[in-house]
């Protein structure tokens, strides 16, 4: 059954999970170095707003304590926006109009030789969903090309078997990120109303298919603002620690990506969600999970992100483009999958940590490709 068992136990339940928890609750959470659940329902319930100051404080000195002043720096890399998805919320959506984009041999070789110029050494490589185009030996020629050049590649692609899994690991992928985009079933139906990515048990059990064969990092998140927030951070909490306890050999990290409203038209089913309310996911995350890895993208402006650093950030992406050849071959053209909020370059990050007393990192791992 995997993570769907734990997932059934909490579907009928109200939204905020805890939603009587009381202060006292939220400090007796906040007190222990073993959190439970219910502790983390408390921590991410109403009660623990007017408590963020005193939180905040041990969620970052739990983080210097495990994982220094070191943030991590990586980057999207996108092959091709060809999708036969119906995700109503995305701009690779498949009913969309405009011209598709699938970048050649040659074309991957000018986009990795313009990102690797940057100096990054951890990338995403990143595709629609679409199997005449973007079928597994396209990826797998794809990483060859790639993968030489990073320390560490990632991908984040469609939901795959296991046997797939290891044909990338083969081609020299060491990492995976799968967004379950929301844990509501009902909302997940309706926002994906066709398509591959509509088997929502397949998308739940990929992160684990994935550890099965053998990636080494696993990263994972929902998209907040499809559903209720604090019911999505408090299983994606649960989602991490049931892969940590499971797959204890595997670096499992959290992304908080929030969904910023384009040009799709599309209307959340629920609140946005506010600045406030992700520093307490944030926050609650750390306190739950203090070794696992918490990401932020460049959909969050440069304001916030600067500002939310020292609350249990380990990973930040860095001058990011979301579209296809973004880097060097469409730099002028084609709409990203998302707007992007920071758009500061690499030097200027790097700039920021150090001036907040953080050490960029730009590669953490030596890859058997990488000597």
């Amino acid at each position: 059954m995997g993570f769907e068992s734990i997932l059934s136990k909490y579907e009928d339940g109200p939204a905020d999970i805890f939603p009587d928890a009381s202060e006292r609750d939220v400090a007796r959470a906040a007190s222990k170095d073993c959190p439970d659940e219910r502790d983390f329902a408390a921590l991410l319930s109403p009660a623990a707003k007017t408590m963020l100051e005193p939180l905040a404080q041990k969620a970052h000195s739990l983080t210097l304590r495990h994982f220094g002043r070191t943030v991590l720096i990586y980057a999207p890399l996108y092959l091709a926006d060809y999708c036969d998805n119906r995700c109503r919320y995305c701009c690779f959506n498949g009913e969309r109009g405009g011209e598709r984009k699938k970048l050649s041999q040659d074309e991957i070789k000018r986009e990795t030789a313009a990102l690797a110029s940057l100096g990054i050494g951890h990338v995403i490589v990143l595709t629609g969903d679409n199997r005449l185009h973007t079928p597994p030996r396209y990826l797998e020629d794809a990483l060859k090309i790639i993968t030489p050049h990073f320390a560490s590649v990632a991908i984040e692609v469609p939901s795959m078997d296991t046997d797939d899994y290891k044909r990338m690991i083969a081609a020299g992928a060491d990492g995976f990120t799968m967004f379950q985009e929301t844990y509501d079933r009902k909302i997940y139906a309706d926002v994906h109303p066709s398509g591959p990515k509509r088997n929502f048990l397949y998308r739940l059990d990929a992160p684990e298919r994935a550890a099965t064969a053998g990636m080494r990092l696993i990263n994972i998140g929902a998209l907040l603002g499809l559903a209720p927030w604090r019911r999505e951070v408090f299983l994606t909490g649960l989602h991490a620690l049931y892969l940590q306890d499971k797959f204890p050999s595997c670096d499992i990290t959290v992304s908080l990506p929030r969904l910023r409203l384009s040009h799709t038209g599309f209307e959340s089913y629920a609140q946005p969600m506010q600045d406030a309310d992700m520093v307490q996911s944030i926050i609650a995350l750390r306190l739950f999970l203090p070794h696992v890895g918490i990401n932020i993208s460049t959909r969050e402006t440069a304001w916030f992100r600067d500002n939310i650093l020292p609350l249990g950030i380990t990973k930040m992406s860095a001058a990011s483009s979301t579209s296809v050849g973004g880097y060097a071959v469409h730099k002028t053209t084609g709409n990203g999958q998302f707007e992007v909020g920071d758009e500061r370059s690499l030097p200027e990050i790097k700039t920021m940590l150090a001036a907040k007393g953080y050490y960029p990192v730009l590669k953490d791992w030596i890859g058997a490709q990488n000597p």
